[in-house]
């Protein structure tokens, strides 16, 4: 037992070391995110002093940029299923090792999601109230409370696979399936559970009749497992250019097929939205008339909410065409999948449902520069975990970074 402990805690040690050291390029991307997170830092630190009111949100609008950046992450967070499900249900090997870079770009997100969760609340002394049989919400009928549940869960599932498949594979031994199967099966249901209560989050809100749809859950699904996705086939170009691990054209290509079928559901489901909304004409059409029009003079996410529409056209029309097998043109969709999607599923999707008030009245909303540089922050944050992540997992994946020689030989002659 100590021997393993000791084996264990060296293996950490290594991978701390690994963390802090690389090249130009690497050091100097790590300053620049470090940076990031610091100017993060301290705008939180000063919300932290003054209050809320250093943001955009109000008494009207009450959820802002950080909500909806939370929105978003976490259907980023659930599309690592993505590239599970191929590997070990389907058995495609073609992305057996790149299913672990989803993973761990699943717990960079997650922890993203949490930080933008905490500053949200205003005063992180506050979070234990989301905390199931310790805080004071109403459980298990809260959405917020089975909201906390899932992300904290899937965060752990992820970690535990992702780890113990590297760390055998650092000690060059055969990982034992019923110590990590278990658990892959269970983050298959547990990714898109995750995503369905956010999307339950909004739709359970009898009051905001923009959100009262029962559709709103597929289309967070669909969204997700379009940009997730994208977002991944984009970084595995990177990992590729910059490092020593490579990723074959017919990895992305097979990424491709899943990005191509996410997003012909996600905007087919947009589309029901919009037929039903506008052909039926009723009273609850303010919220998106405000959204895609402008209402009585307010029109400030319309150009938004059309440079969304527009990117996902262009990204649809560029996958479903052969062009898309071609890098170049795979790399423009999949750069238009990822903001045309955040932007629907954040401020498109978060401020119509405030705006106009239950009274008729019409409260903007404004994101401060306070609250933009700790998006920034966080982001920059997520970016940090992910890549130092990348930094300990591609050396063990290529195998430069393995058990010494002589530790080697102990668990052979113990295994004799």
């Amino acid at each position: 037992m100590f021997k393993w402990l000791r084996d264990y805690l060296y293996f950490l040690y290594r991978c701390v070391a690994l963390s802090f050291s690389g090249q130009g390029v690497f050091y100097a991307w790590m300053t620049f995110l470090t940076a990031l997170s610091l100017i993060g830092l301290n705008a939180y630190c000063k919300q932290l002093v003054d209050g809320l009111y250093l943001t955009g949100m109000n008494d009207h609008v009450s959820w802002g940029m950080y909500i909806a950046n939370f929105t978003y992450l976490v259907g980023m967070a659930a599309a690592a299923v993505m590239l599970v499900i191929p590997v070990y249900i389907y058995k495609n090997d073609r992305l057996r090792d790149v299913v672990i870079f989803g993973e761990l770009f699943a717990i960079a997100a997650i922890i993203m999601c949490l930080l933008f969760v905490i500053v949200d609340l205003g005063r992180p002394d506050r979070f234990w109230h989301l905390i199931p049989g310790i805080g004071k919400f109403n459980w298990p009928y809260s959405m917020l409370s089975w909201d906390v549940v899932v992300l904290n869960i899937y965060l752990l599932l992820n970690m535990h696979v992702a780890g113990y498949l590297l760390y055998m594979r650092y000690l060059g031994r055969k990982p034992n399936k019923f110590l990590y199967m278990p658990f892959v099966s269970v983050s298959i249901v547990w990714a898109i559970s995750i995503h369905t209560v956010t999307a339950f989050l909004f739709a359970g809100l009898s009051g905001k009749a923009f959100w009262n749809s029962a559709i709103l859950g597929p289309r967070f699904i669909a969204s997700a497992f379009a940009s997730g996705p994208a977002f991944i086939v984009l970084t595995l170009q990177v990992i590729d250019h910059f490092t020593a691990y490579k990723i074959k054209k017919t990895t992305l290509l097979a990424l491709r097929r899943i990005i191509q079928v996410a997003m012909i559901i996600s905007v087919f489901l947009m589309g029901n939205e919009l037929f039903t909304e506008f052909y039926a004409d009723s009273l609850h059409i303010a919220s998106i008339q405000y959204l895609f029009f402008g209402l009585h003079g307010h029109n400030m996410l319309v150009p938004w909410i059309w440079t969304a529409v527009v990117f996902n056209i262009i990204s649809l029309f560029i996958l479903v065409l052969p062009m898309s097998r071609s890098l170049k043109y795979l790399n423009v969709a999949c750069i238009l999948c990822v903001v045309g999607i955040w932007i629907e599923k954040g401020i498109g999707l978060l401020i119509p449902g405030f705006i106009p008030t239950p009274l008729g009245e019409i409260v903007e909303y404004f994101p401060t520069v306070n609250e933009i540089l700790i998006c920034l922050g966080i982001w920059a944050f997520g970016f940090l975990i992910y890549t130092i992540l990348l930094r300990v997992s591609i050396p063990i994946l290529v195998g430069s970074l393995h058990i010494p020689l002589k530790y080697a030989q102990r668990e052979f002659r113990k295994g004799v």
